[in-house]
């Protein structure tokens, strides 16, 4: 069991931004369903975190809630829901970082998540349909993961998937698909929540593509937003005096050959790694490659 958990948290320092958004909604889908076990073996009925962490339709409540927003996107109720939406994610996720940095979509899931919530808690204290329904609230990444296949696909829309049944189609095409059920759904009384913030979140995705493509990256406060939230939790590294050194430059062909070993260093550890598993490397070989996976 150890083992597993230290091969997963080595796969999240060491993975790129949609390694660690999939992780980040997993584990949250897991500790949601054990204290739910807990509540329900002991008898807790006080509190329902799923409720407590979706954005709430209430303006009332909603200014309560102010971290909802931003914690609904990561929080799932049923095993269908989490695993659709991360699928989706992972496949628009991959076509997304072959032409934009982790950064951006990292960026762009939260924009696409508060543009999902803004829509919704818009549309259930305006529109006369949603306000006959009461007050509710949502959750789920849907919203978040629809602005980055949208983004995708409006960047690079004659790219093609080739798909079980049908073919190749170009991507811009499921986007649309995808975006029509949504609309044609918003008279349903089926997750009508959901349907608006998919619109919110997919309407989010398209602006991106087309600013990007005019010169605009529209998730680039976003990103410094993010930059200095998670330096807040980073230890400040304590100053030190400025030391003096002659030590002699190193030559591009000694810095080749160093960067070369290291990498040949790493590359046996890994081997190693999937041959023995965790616990078969060396303290040693576990800090180098706790150390590479910094950098």
């Amino acid at each position: 069991m150890a083992d597993i958990i230290d091969n997963l948290k080595l796969k999240y320092r060491s993975g790129s931004v949609l390694t660690k958004l999939i992780f980040i909604n997993v584990l949250v889908f897991v500790i949601l369903k054990v204290v739910d076990v807990i509540f329900i073996l002991f008898n807790i009925h006080s509190l329902d975190l799923i409720t407590f962490l979706g954005i709430p339709s209430d303006l009332q409540l909603l200014a309560k809630r102010l971290w909802t927003p931003i914690t609904y996107m990561f929080v799932h109720e049923g095993f269908l829901h989490i695993l659709f939406n991360m699928l989706w994610l992972y496949w628009f996720g991959k076509i997304f970082m072959q032409y934009f940095t982790g950064r951006t979509l990292g960026s762009l899931y939260v924009l696409g998540g508060l543009a999902g919530a803004l829509l919704y808690v818009i549309a259930f204290n305006t529109i006369p349909y949603y306000l006959d329904m009461g007050r509710g609230w949502m959750i789920g990444a849907s919203a978040a993961v629809m602005a980055i296949v949208m983004g995708a696909a409006f960047y690079r829309p004659d790219l093609r998937l080739n798909l079980l049944f049908i073919g190749q189609i170009k991507i811009v095409y499921i986007a649309i698909f995808a975006f029509v059920l949504d609309f044609l759904s918003l008279g349903s009384a089926t997750n009508p929540g959901g349907h608006v913030a998919h619109i919110g979140g997919a309407l989010l995705g398209y602006i991106f593509a087309v600013q990007y493509k005019k010169g605009t990256d529209i998730t680039g406060w976003m990103s410094r937003l993010i930059d200095w939230f998670a330096g807040l939790f980073k230890p400040r590294k304590k100053k030190t005096r400025m030391k003096v050194s002659h030590s002699k430059k190193e030559s591009d062909w000694d810095y080749n050959y160093r960067k070369n070993s290291e990498q040949e260093e790493i590359d046996a550890i890994l081997d190693k790694l999937k041959k023995s598993g965790y616990s078969g490397l060396s303290s040693e070989e576990k800090k180098k490659l706790f150390d590479a996976s910094k950098k």
